[in-house]
């Protein structure tokens, strides 16, 4: 039997207002840092800010942005390393919250790749490359319009104003991707007994890709 995944269901959002700070009452530092806060309501893929948390090296959490993983009713994992460092709990973690873009038809993306570096020589005896960095490269979708709808209506906005946002695309399996990224364009189509279409929206991925 067959093992592919059914594409419907799958949600494309766009983040909007911080949320409600959680309080963390306990931290296990290593790599990822588990975080402890009662009933926290999160989900995978959601992004937090960290803040309050003490110690000698409290900076390389208080500030930070980090996606969630490995959720459990009231734990969260994230993608930083602490191991052997110094941090107590008592600081909090605040979501963002999402807004879903609707009418979406369908998607594909991460689709960059590394550069190559030239690290030829006059000992070498052919050319020879290493990788550079990692590169997802651009996002792309398409939806039916609709100017009312709250997503979309953020997504303009975006484009607009230059601005950077957070996305997560939930697939129909619990699967998440989560990454920020530019809106490049606001494409409009139509014609004869057709809807109005938003096709080949782009959205520049700047950073890491995290999937949960």
């Amino acid at each position: 039997m067959s093992s592919a995944i059914s594409a419907q269901g799958s949600k494309l959002e766009i983040s909007s207002t911080a949320g409600v700070a959680k309080t963390i009452t306990a931290i296990a530092l290593g790599f990822p840092t588990l975080l402890t806060m009662a009933a926290h309501g999160m989900s995978n893929g959601d992004v937090v800010t960290l803040a309050g948390l003490t110690g000698a090296d409290m900076a390389l959490l208080n500030g930070q942005t980090a996606v969630v993983k490995n959720r459990t009713a009231n734990t969260i994992a994230v993608d930083i390393d602490t191991t052997g460092k110094t941090i107590t709990a008592a600081g909090n973690a605040t979501p963002l919250t999402w807004v879903k873009i609707k009418n979406l038809v369908s998607f594909s993306g991460f689709d960059g790749q590394a550069g190559e570096l030239d690290v030829t020589d006059m000992d070498s005896t052919a050319k020879e490359f290493l990788l550079g960095l990692q590169d997802f490269g651009t996002f792309s979708f398409d939806v039916n319009k609709d100017f009312s709808d709250a997503g979309q209506v953020a997504l303009d906005a975006a484009k607009q104003s230059s601005s950077v946002k957070s996305f997560r695309l939930t697939l129909p399996n619990g699967r998440t991707a989560t990454f920020s990224a530019y809106p490049k364009n606001s494409p409009l189509s139509g014609g004869v007994d057709a809807v109005l279409k938003s096709s080949g929206i782009q959205l520049r991925i700047t950073g890491n890709v995290t999937f949960a």
